[in-house]
């Protein structure tokens, strides 16, 4: 049945109008929503520089600014300017950075880093000859030797009482409530006297 209602056209018309006009003057004027747009842009990181080859590059660079500013120091000494003496600071201090700098970056020697190998931290250490690591106990088996292999690796043997340490994983296995024992889950030596007679 068609109906002959004005005002049931008029919302007829304005329902099927795209622009939501509105039905009276007083009214305003509604836009059809747009449907929101996201552009994503990603940017590839760059690779960070190695500490050494970072320590190594920013050297030149302190030097030749410690010269730049012994300059400055010399021509501030001629004009007798008030800070000269700060800049003789300055200038010294950032020679002492370049050289700093340039030793530490030759003398750097990155961590030793052995694949499969999990993070276990030293929970004892005697100074000499005994370094025990600890891990779940539930490790996969195949990870212990190269975890070993890494913490012996990155053993240092200056100041250590003996050239040949003792290294051991263990794990704590839980025996009640509360209770737990250390279970050795496996062990390496590590022998100074033999890697610097390589």
């Amino acid at each position: 049945m068609h109906s002959n209602d004005p005002c049931t056209d008029q919302e007829k018309a304005a329902g099927d109008r795209k622009d939501f006009s509105p039905r009276y003057p007083h009214q305003t004027r509604q836009s059809a929503p747009r449907q929101a747009q996201y552009k994503e842009t990603v940017e590839k990181t760059p690779d960070l520089m190695a500490l050494d080859q970072l320590l190594l590059t920013a050297a030149p660079w302190l030097a030749w600014t410690g010269l730049g500013l012994a300059g400055l120091t010399v021509v501030g000494f001629i004009a007798r300017w008030g800070i000269r003496f700060r800049l003789v600071g300055v200038s010294s201090f950032t020679f002492l950075l370049a050289i700093s700098s340039w030793a530490f970056g030759v003398s750097y020697t990155p961590p030793v880093v052995i694949k499969g190998a999990v993070r276990a931290p030293i929970v004892f250490d005697n100074g000499s000859d005994l370094v025990i690591a600890q891990i779940p106990i539930d490790i996969d088996p195949a990870s212990i030797t190269p975890t070993l292999e890494q913490i012996a690796g990155n053993l240092r043997g200056s100041g250590r009482g003996s050239r040949t340490v003792v290294v051991r994983l263990r794990g704590i296995e839980s025996i009640g409530q509360g209770v737990g024992r250390p279970v050795i889950l496996g062990e390496t030596v590590r022998d100074f006297q033999a890697a610097s007679g390589e």
